[in-house]
């Protein structure tokens, strides 16, 4: 196969099918980020098949795919090494709920990769995942109270779903934003539970725990996947780390997005910043469900000793303990990781590149594995979550669409990031910058 990908052709299927959907699911959808329609059409892609880093919709348009299951399928579409393995697990039983081998393993691989991690617990999500993490450490403290940065996106359970995409209005006074709830549904008291904080600013991270004594917790996304690939600014984790020791607060980092794909430790390991507890999930399963929270051993003991409650009846069943070990075997390997970064840091020179020649602001953000395109008025990178409330999402609409006409199939939400699978060839690095190229022309 070439690098050539043909004009996206017509989606009536889609259409079809997101018409019958509405009569049964909710909205026509599984998931409110799947409302993902961008250009002239009302209705999201459906897709039928995928392999490696290409997935074909139900009217047969073939696409390079930079969201992966929203980074998920790291090792790309219908891995063989995956369905290899899988295959012997459906022959052997998918679950017992009962202890298993696979689960071991992967745990004892878990704590070689990761530099917090001395005990693992699993969970089936990341929003679980998050749960779990913020139960621990409040039983570990004793405390309730959780900092949380504004943007920051830690699942949709009520537990932390607090000021993730407030509006400019709700948002309040910058260094001490308004806990705005992200849905209705949210009880108070959990909103009370919650203390908001500017993302990058040093002076008011240390006004606002000097506000709130009384916290269990800080968490963030080191590389905010969720506010489009905003970085920490340099020695920012590291004050983190700082202010939680001397204060005897746990610190959380949410590498739900970041673990693994950053590299084998990492975002922990890329910025050289120890938490006491981290959360995975997405590249840890390879595409199917499994998330974990794993911290040091003080920190995680209470929930060993069965003083702090955590279950599921799907925890690490042996079908996806086997996929997450798989994935992390490959993952493992720097040589992969390397070549992950090495094909986006390509594909982020190309939109600089063509964005620069074609006279579009614009800044692109993040690191190779995953980052985002932000059309800034001035072309500056975002460091906080408002931001990007002045970035111009609907260029970035237009960006996205004229890339989906030429075959490139990248997250519709201007928040959130592009994804760059391990199987990415060539080919596909090829035409994916021709189809950024043409683009970017079609945007002056």
């Amino acid at each position: 196969m070439n690098g050539f990908i043909p004009a996206l052709g017509g989606t009536d299927g889609s259409r079809s099918w997101f018409e019958r959907a509405q009569h049964s699911l909710a909205g026509g959808i599984s998931s409110c980020s799947r409302l993902t329609s961008t250009g002239p059409h009302p209705y999201p892609l459906y897709m039928a098949s995928g392999s490696g880093a290409r997935i074909t919709d139900v009217d047969g348009n073939e696409y390079i795919d930079y969201l992966i299951s929203y980074g998920s399928a790291v090792l790309g579409h219908a891995s063989p090494l995956l369905t290899e393995a899988l295959t012997q697990v459906l022959h052997s039983g998918t679950m017992f709920g009962t202890c298993n081998v696979p689960e071991v393993e992967l745990a004892e691989l878990i704590c070689q990769m990761v530099p917090c991690a001395e005990l693992v617990r699993f969970a089936n999500s990341g929003s679980e995942a998050v749960q779990g993490a913020v139960r621990a450490a409040r039983g570990y403290t004793g405390r309730s109270a959780i900092l949380k940065f504004e943007g920051h996106y830690h699942g949709w359970s009520d537990t932390l779903a607090i000021s993730n995409r407030p509006s400019a209005a709700q948002a309040g006074p910058y260094a001490t934003p308004h806990p705005v709830p992200h849905s209705p549904g949210i009880p108070t008291g959990v909103i009370d539970d919650v203390v908001v904080c500017p993302w990058n600013d040093p002076t008011a991270l240390r006004d606002v725990l000097d506000g709130h004594p009384n916290l269990a917790a800080v968490i963030c996304e080191p590389i905010v996947a969720n506010n489009a690939c905003t970085m920490p600014d340099p020695d920012y984790l590291d004050l983190l780390r700082e202010e939680c020791t001397a204060r005897d607060l746990v610190l959380i980092f949410d590498e739900v997005c970041t673990g693994f794909r950053t590299g084998p430790g990492g975002a922990q390991n890329l910025f050289g910043v120890l938490p006491d507890i981290a959360v995975f999930s997405k590249a840890l399963g390879g595409g199917l469900p499994i998330a974990a929270f794993a911290g040091r051993r003080a920190v995680m003991e209470p929930l060993a000793r069965g003083e702090v409650k955590h279950g599921g009846t799907y925890n690490a069943s042996p079908l996806c303990a086997t996929a997450a070990l798989v994935t992390l075997r490959q993952l493992n390997d720097t040589t992969v990781t390397k070549r992950i970064d090495e094909a986006g840091q390509r594909l982020m020179e190309t939109v600089r590149r063509a964005a620069h020649d074609n006279r579009v602001p614009c800044a692109v953000q993040g690191v190779g594995a995953m980052f985002q395109v932000v059309f800034s008025s001035d072309g500056a990178p975002t460091r906080g979550y408002r931001d990007l409330l002045s970035a111009d999402s609907g260029r970035y609409d237009a960006f996205r669409h004229e890339l989906l006409k030429r075959g490139v199939h990248s997250n519709a939400y201007a928040m959130a990031c592009w994804f760059v699978p391990a199987v990415v060839s060539e080919d596909d690095l090829s035409a994916t910058c021709q189809a950024v190229e043409g683009a970017f022309a079609a945007l002056r």
